[in-house]
């Protein structure tokens, strides 16, 4: 069950007008959380990102599972479910049974998943995967959502931060 603070975050984030998957970051995130927290663990990056997902979209999140190809038909058809579940009634009775030995099968696993070197090497793998088209048109899409939700000073802030970060990274 996410937390209450978690969806109203991600209720906020669809209010501004931001896409699905980002109001799905705010699951993801507190995934993380609790990962880091020791609450439980994960296998790898990826599970603790699609447990994230799953429960977006068991919240209502209109987050479409993912298209033909991406992933396995297992995945695909476990997306669906969770999607449609969510768009019925977010507030359905969960199985306390199951979940008792979803979170018990969790403790199990470590934490390392939420370490900060595996979420870099999950973002990298997954940058990989993409084409120099792709990351273009990504970059370019950030920037334009950050002239909208940043002030010039801010934007010079960060940029000064990454120039800062660049030459530090060089010297080694």
């Amino acid at each position: 069950m996410p937390e209450r603070s978690t969806a109203a975050k991600a209720r906020r984030d669809l209010r501004q007008g931001r896409s699905p998957s980002t109001a799905a970051g705010e699951f993801v995130r507190e995934e993380v959380e609790h990962i880091r927290k020791g609450k439980h663990g994960a296998r790898s990056s990826k599970q603790a990102i699609a447990i994230g997902l799953s429960k977006a979209r068991r919240a209502g999140v209109k987050l479409p599972p993912p298209a033909r190809g991406k992933t396995s038909d297992k995945t695909r058809r476990r997306a669906a479910r969770d999607y449609e579940r969510g768009q019925a009634d977010p507030h359905h009775k969960v199985s306390a049974r199951r979940s008792r030995a979803v979170t018990n099968a969790l403790r199990r696993e470590g934490h390392e998943a939420a370490s900060f070197e595996s979420l870099s090497n999950q973002a990298r793998d997954q940058a990989r995967r993409r084409s120099a088209k792709q990351r273009s048109a990504i970059g370019r899409k950030a920037a334009r959502t950050r002239l909208a939700h940043q002030s010039p000073a801010e934007r010079r802030a960060i940029a000064r931060k990454a120039a800062r970060t660049r030459s530090a990274n060089r010297s080694k």
